[in-house]
């Protein structure tokens, strides 16, 4: 089975950092504390966005320094893709005014909303298309409302976050936070009382890996569009050990996929295949030509 490239909407990164190409996934929003292990990202080869992590305290040390410190990081990340600001402040003011920021330089914003309400982000500016959030928990009604109503990708990671939002209709996604499988993640949820009901969440939880997961990148729409195979988008897909038709596609991937990956290709190339792990992205950049048209076909 040839699907889009699975897309883990929520991973803290570190310099000693592993390419999750094994699981099928092509882009990551990954979260750097630091401005080597931003850049460490870039040399990977993985698609997405990374997002530099403000952990500022307090709204004197913001203006005395920690503003132009970002400013500074942003302008100097030495990443071939996009860049973003992972706010996760404690303080009020300092969240206000990374949105604005944000806003500013039209960076997207990475927030865990549990050191926030969802009411207060919103005052502030912070919800909308250029931000998504990633829970640790359940949200109640009225804040899973105001997501939708902001078209505000939630990134979950767990059965307990995912309480309530996939029965709502907010955009979701998955993020598996320290590394991992995001479709195993998914598949953890997977459940009906009937096969028609199976199917269609088994759908929904795997269009949240993949364009759900472009959607919370900013990355759902236009020329370098992921998470689909799609005509003119770019080229990221995975193979999986998988068989199936169109009926049975979606569960057949949710519940056999994981762990069966046999490729995976970032924009065209070859970055991973069964047999030589990690290795394989310098063995396959040979074939690098005959992957891309290969892409093409297939997207």
């Amino acid at each position: 089975m040839i699907t889009p490239g699975l897309i883990d909407a929520h991973l803290r990164l570190d310099r000693a950092f592993t390419p999750p190409f094994a699981h099928g996934v092509t882009a990551v929003a990954g979260v750097a504390a630091d401005l080597d292990t931003a850049s460490a990202l870039g040399e990977t080869g993985l698609g997405g966005v990374t997002y530099l992590e403000t952990r500022c305290e307090d709204e004197a040390r913001w203006e005395r320094e920690g503003r132009d410190q970002l400013i500074t990081a942003i302008r100097e990340v030495d990443h071939p893709g996009a860049v973003g600001i992972a706010a996760h402040s404690p303080d009020p003011m300092v969240m206000e005014d990374l949105a604005i920021l944000s806003r500013t330089f039209g960076l997207r914003l990475h927030i865990e909303p549990g050191r926030h309400p969802i009411a207060f982000l919103d005052e502030v500016g912070a919800l909308g298309y250029g931000c998504h959030v990633a829970v640790s928990g359940p949200l109640d009604e009225s804040d899973r409302k105001l997501l939708r109503i902001r078209n505000t990708v939630v990134a979950i990671s767990s059965r307990f976050a995912a309480e309530g939002l996939l029965d709502s209709g907010n955009l979701i996604a998955f993020g598996t936070r320290t590394g991992g499988d995001p479709l195993a993640v998914a598949r953890a949820l997977s459940h009906g009382d009937s096969p028609h009901e199976r199917h269609d969440l088994d759908r929904i939880l795997v269009e949240a890996v993949t364009a759900g997961g472009a959607r919370a990148l900013g990355m759902a729409e236009g020329p370098h569009r992921i998470g689909c195979l799609s005509q003119g988008g770019r080229a990221d897909f995975a193979v999986f050990d998988v068989e199936a038709d169109a009926r049975t596609a979606y569960t057949a991937l949710l519940h056999e996929g994981p762990g069966r990956c046999v490729a995976a290709f970032v924009g065209g190339r070859p970055r991973w295949h069964t047999g030589k792990g990690a290795g394989a992205t310098r063995g396959a950049e040979n074939t690098g030509e005959a992957g891309n048209g290969e892409a093409r076909r297939l997207a």
